[in-house]
């Protein structure tokens, strides 16, 4: 099992840090209280003013302390939750799976039927050496199948930040998102079976579920969030048991769930006893309190996958599931039997930046960035005279229309010539290319002149034919 380690603090920033850790734990420092000015507090410690701003960006990321923008910092009612006590060795039949996780889960002292050599034969790895001075020493051991415990441990507040109760054990790690949605279409998912997907949707998930042989079937996305008449009338008529859906900064439309609709969907999940995987890639750069189906549901018929692939680094390939202990417990085998595990030096390496305190700054430098550029995005489109679907917000995407007379496939065509990538909007939606031309488009190259000028040349081109 992981066990986290409490080593001296070191640096200042880890001194105020300890200081203050230790008066909110013994309650000497009261849940609602406020912190200290950041000015009262530098005097208080003898630091500097940034010192003791990273000091509380670090108690804000381990959960102890919320911020309150122009306001402060308060004690939370939110606390770490303790690392879990290993249980007895389980008795369980010796069979692969088994041999599996005891090699993983590491409950034996003698371990001469393991895989691998000992943690200390690799102390002197390349990689190990390279990596220890940012993320501690990390053993090379394969890990716990669950993933990192500190990460999943952080993740359980963030969750709780959106009104997800998941304790850490309701966290499962995976390789991204992608790897999660490949588990939960391995495990729920038998050949020729319906399966209910948004449309447009994510078109990397339907190559998935064709992979898996499944019968593809879209449900209708309004800019409020899934048509809910059409969901119950292709599920009863398809017998289907499953939906995928993102509910917010939607991939490809950039618009979000609204709370009336999401209540409605959930009664009518019941109702067909379906069950729901909401994805929610940019979670950590929206509103908490948007609505969400794993917060109203509880993760009772949701499955909740998120990752850091879109507000942290897409090659740092590290997700997770949250979901019911059964459905957590036989994605986790299935994750051992088709890939051993993720890694531990990514999970390491993305806790020490949330702990430091380092990735929530990063976060609210990217919430500006991604606000800027979809205004100016937005207001391109306008000038080409280009309609965006509904009200998107947070995400990178805007879901585009264009002149009825566009063929998408040679406006592609053409756009590549000049070194200009164009999404067309067929490729989002499971049934092929409908309805009138669409075209996603990422707010982070929207005001590239570039691109401004190759579609005002189209946009002029087809108006005057």
């Amino acid at each position: 099992m992981d066990t986290v380690a409490s080593p001296e603090p070191r640096t200042r920033v880890e001194q105020v840090v300890a200081g203050l850790t230790e008066r909110i734990d013994r309650g000497l420092l009261r849940t609602g209280e406020r912190l200290p000015s950041i000015r009262a507090a530098a005097r208080a410690f003898a630091v500097s003013k940034n010192t003791v701003i990273n000091a509380y960006e670090r108690l804000v990321a381990s959960g102890r302390v919320e911020s309150r923008p122009g306001s402060g910092f308060y004690v939370s009612g939110r606390r770490p939750a303790p690392a879990a006590v290993p249980g007895p060795v389980p008795v369980a039949a010796l069979d692969s799976v088994w041999l599996l996780r005891e090699q993983l889960d590491r409950h034996y002292d003698v371990r001469v039927g393991d895989g691998r050599p000992p943690p200390t034969w690799m102390e002197s790895s390349e990689v190990g050496r390279h990596l220890r001075p940012s993320v501690g020493a990390a053993s090379e051991s394969y890990g716990s199948p669950d993933g990192y415990l500190p990460l999943r441990q952080s993740l359980a507040l963030l969750l709780a930040e959106r009104s997800i109760h998941a304790e850490p054990g309701g966290v499962l790690l995976t390789a991204g998102a992608n790897h999660a949605l490949d588990l939960i279409i391995r495990q729920f998912v038998a050949p020729g079976e319906p399966v209910l997907v948004d449309s447009p949707g994510y078109y990397p998930l339907f190559g998935k579920l064709r992979l898996a042989k499944a019968r593809i079937l879209g449900v209708r996305r309004n800019p409020d969030g899934p048509d809910v008449d059409h969901l119950d009338t292709v599920a009863r008529q398809s017998g289907a048991r499953l939906f995928f859906t993102q509910s917010l900064a939607h991939n490809p439309t950039g618009c979000s769930l609204a709370l009336p609709v999401a209540h409605r969907l959930l009664q009518r999940a019941a109702a067909l006893d379906l069950r729901i995987v909401e994805s929610d890639p940019f979670a950590d750069v929206l509103p908490t309190a948007q609505p969400r189906l794993a917060a109203l549901d509880q993760l009772d018929r949701v499955i909740y996958v998120g990752t850091f692939a879109k507000t942290l680094s897409a090659s740092l390939r590290c997700g997770y599931v949250a979901a019911r202990r059964d459905v957590r417990e036989a994605l986790r085998d299935l994750k051992m039997v088709t890939s051993v595990n993720s890694s531990g030096f990514v999970e390491r390496i993305i806790h020490d930046l949330i702990e430091s305190g380092r990735y929530r700054r990063h976060l609210r430098r990217l919430g500006g960035r991604i606000e800027a550029a979809s205004l100016q995005g937005r207001a391109v489109l306008h000038d080409l005279g280009l309609p965006v679907f509904g009200e998107p917000r947070g995400g990178y995407y805007l879901w585009c229309g264009l002149p009825e007379t566009t063929d998408i496939d040679a406006l592609s065509r053409r756009a590549a010539a000049r070194s200009i990538l164009i999404a067309p909007g067929g490729i989002f939606l499971p049934e092929g290319p409908a309805g009138p031309p669409m075209m996603r488009v990422n707010v982070a190259h929207a005001s590239d002149p570039r691109f401004a000028r190759f579609m005002r040349e189209e946009v002029d081109g087809a108006a005057g034919s």
